[in-house]
């Protein structure tokens, strides 16, 4: 009986505060493993619900949830979101007064506070309230950051190991959407968490379209790719900061309006242009790898790297801040020689370098790879795709394989004739006959292979280089500046007839006529429904979003605005169905997106039109039922019957309106209205009675004003 009492408040919260009708995978084991008290690590990827694994717990403890993160300007979006969601949370850090810090406190010690979002290095300040009397969970996100085996270690995080020896019987959630095995052994063993229950989710992210280009002309593409996806949001993800700066001003001067982000802004620059991102104020944002971590947006369109990145880990946390609503989304990554160069020198000296250069070496046979590229991506978390994925660049245009022996064996005696001493370049120049200054000099015109490859171009040398270095036919001396070197399998193909195949170049900077005109298609089919109801139930939330001063996606996700577009309810119950409505979200915008729904269809409302439900409401009423006695009868909550109450009043039905809300409170709804210049949401009149006045009540109030 216990369980199933524990099930149905977990549903009831589920679809109450995040607007949900079931968990996705492994959800709900975690959910019942935390509330069991069991420690957990948890891995999943980015956009598949690790934030709900441990704020769903949090409402049913009695104490708050400790959550410890890694970014202190992430931490207020967090914040935002539960709130929205009517669930009480804070956080914790050195950028609050002390003031603003005791106030917290105390209401953590008055149980006011379910989840309290702190930093690492802000732990010491929680001493007070470091027990088990107050605190229920422990959450660590991101939790890849304690290991130095992971992809972005972070010394601050390995002072937590300390925590389970202060809260022995307190459950520890550790989350991550990227480790591979050591680095989750790392994990559970510097948390003291080495019995955690271990739960790995698919790093499928199928919405995800993931395309490699070579590194050519690369603002050119990115400026084509921006045009022809128009008012989409996106991150551009560069190397240096400097990068990002010459990158944003370059797309300015196309005229697509696009701003920097990177560790030498100013804190205060810094948090403007990630508000403005969030708050679709900015669509472009050209970042170094920093930015993105921990925030929710779910509205990411695509995300492009203009450089290649250090490790698959880190590629697929970021290309999963695009499509978090599950809708289609696009990344797109261009790769260069030089790229692999730099990331080398970075990893130079490091205390893990031997860790990064492996790890390098995976990205760069991903960005060359001619086989399904999610299969090799999945592979690497242990992951394995029967099927080829249908949604990359090289499933969408398969490469032509050919018997590539004997460019193989010019490339291979070139390396072998300039005595495994020059880097690729200076190889193609000499096969291409190249007269410039330093071959001349050095003499290289004279030799055999000077000239042998003068037909093909220096791109596509370059391919095919690299797939012979993939193939481990010749190898790079990172130590020799970069030389090419002969292996064991260079003597097969020179003196033993061994064959080659290799992949034709596939030159995909230029679109074909067919993807020309399927573009048109596109965009014109884009201008067509541009004014139908997704975009005007998207420049609704754009505006509520203005008035609550949050981000658009914290009213609703994009995915949510599509299925209201597909289903257009026209009450609250039918809204209520709509996944990612929960019952705040209803009482604070339900009622301004009916309304844009039932303008939209205009006569045609009674066409799709239900069982109009407050009219059953009206009924129950006239026959002498309380407001708790309806809300019993049709299984409605109190909330949604008050909201009844209002329409059936405004429409003129003989409703004794003050039974339910005094003049008194009438009045001061009137001079909030006044005072906040008339707001189509509720939020901010609750915010303006520091949430002291209940939303039915603001909203019978107003009912009451605007048929006066």
């Amino acid at each position: 009986m216990q369980a199933t009492n524990t099930q149905d408040a977990l549903y009831s919260n589920l679809k109450r505060y995040f607007g949900y009708d079931s968990f996705r995978e492994n959800q709900q084991d975690i959910v019942e493993t935390v509330l069991r008290k069991k420690d957990c690590l948890v891995i999943m990827p980015t956009g598949g619900g690790k934030s709900i694994c441990f704020q769903l717990p949090a409402l049913m403890f009695q104490g708050v949830t400790l959550v410890l993160s890694p970014l202190i300007a992430l931490m207020k979006d967090q914040v935002d979101g539960l709130n929205a969601n009517g669930i009480s949370a804070s956080y914790f850090n050195s950028s609050q007064s002390q003031d603003e810090q005791s106030r917290i406190e105390a209401r953590v010690i008055a149980s006011e506070i379910k989840l309290l979002y702190v930093a690492p290095e802000s732990l010491p300040a929680l001493q007070n309230i470091l027990n088990e009397k107050y605190i229920s969970c422990i959450a660590i996100d991101e939790a890849h950051c304690i290991s130095s085996w992971g992809h972005d270690f972070r010394p601050s995080y390995q002072q937590l190991g300390f925590l389970k020896r202060v809260l022995p019987n307190t459950p520890f959630i550790a989350l991550t959407a990227t480790a591979d095995r050591a680095t989750r052994g790392d994990i559970a063993q510097q948390l003291r968490i080495r019995h955690a229950k271990q739960f790995m989710s698919s790093f499928d992210r199928s919405n995800i379209e993931l395309e490699v280009r070579p590194a050519e002309d690369r603002v050119s593409q990115i400026t084509k790719f921006i045009k022809q996806n128009p008012e989409k949001s996106g991150i551009v993800y560069c190397l240096s900061r400097k990068t990002t700066e010459q990158l944003s001003k370059k797309l300015i001067a196309k005229g697509i309006s696009a701003k920097a982000y990177h560790a030498g802004l100013s804190f205060e620059n810094r948090t403007k242009v990630q508000e403005a991102f969030v708050n679709d104020r900015t669509k472009i944002v050209c970042a170094t790898i920093a930015f993105g971590m921990g925030i929710d947006k779910s509205n990411v369109r695509w995300v492009i790297h203009y450089n290649m990145p250090k490790n698959i880990e880190g590629y697929y946390q970021e290309i999963g801040r695009a499509g978090r609503d599950g809708l289609k989304a696009k990344a797109l990554l261009f790769h260069s020689y030089a790229d692999v160069i730099q990331l080398r020198n970075f990893a130079n000296g490091a205390s893990n370098e031997a860790i990064q250069i492996a790890k390098l070496d995976r990205m760069k046979q991903f960005t060359e790879a001619t086989t399904c590229r999610r299969k090799i991506l999945l592979s690497y978390f242990g992951e394995l795709l029967a099927e080829n994925c249908g949604n990359c660049d090289v499933c969408k245009n398969p490469p032509e394989i050919f018997d590539g022996t004997i460019l193989a064996q010019k490339i291979l005696s070139a390396i072998y004739r300039l005595k495994e001493s020059e880097a690729i370049g200076m190889i193609i120049d000499v096969l291409r006959g190249s007269q410039n200054a330093v071959v001349l000099e050095k003499g290289y015109n004279t030799l055999k292979t000077f000239g042998i490859g003068k037909d093909i171009s220096y791109r596509d040398w370059q391919h095919l280089t690299i797939q012979l270095i993939n193939q481990g036919f010749c190898e790079i001396a990172f130590h020799k500046h970069n030389a090419l070197r002969l292996t064991e399998f260079s003597k097969t193909v020179l003196f033993q007839g061994a064959k080659v195949f290799l992949a034709k170049p596939v030159h995909i900077i230029q679109p074909t006529i067919k993807e020309r005109t399927k573009r048109k298609t596109k965009s014109k089919s884009a201008k067509k429904t541009a004014k139908g109801l997704f975009e005007r139930l998207r420049q609704l939330r754009y505006e509520l979003a203005l008035e609550e001063d949050i981000p658009a996606y914290l009213v609703f996700s994009d995915a949510t605005l599509k299925e209201i577009e597909r289903e257009r309810p026209m009450s609250a119950a039918d809204l209520l169905t709509i996944s990612g409505v929960g019952q705040r979200k209803l009482e604070v915008y339900g009622e301004a997106f009916i309304a844009e729904v039932m303008d939209f269809m205009g006569s045609k409302v009674n066409k799709y039109k239900k069982t109009a439900t407050h009219l059953q409401t009206y009924e129950l009423y006239k026959s002498g039922l309380s407001i708790e006695d309806i809300s019993v009868e049709r299984k409605l909550s109190i909330t949604t019957i008050y909201s009844h109450m209002a329409k059936l009043y405004s429409s003129g039905k003989a409703i004794d309106i003050y039974d339910f809300v005094s003049k008194g409170e009438v009045d001061a709804v009137k001079k909030a209205k006044a005072k906040l210049k008339a707001p189509k949401a509720l939020r901010p009149y609750f915010d303006y009675f520091n949430e002291e006045l209940d939303y039915f009540k603001i909203r019978l109030a107003l009912s009451v004003l605007d048929k006066e």
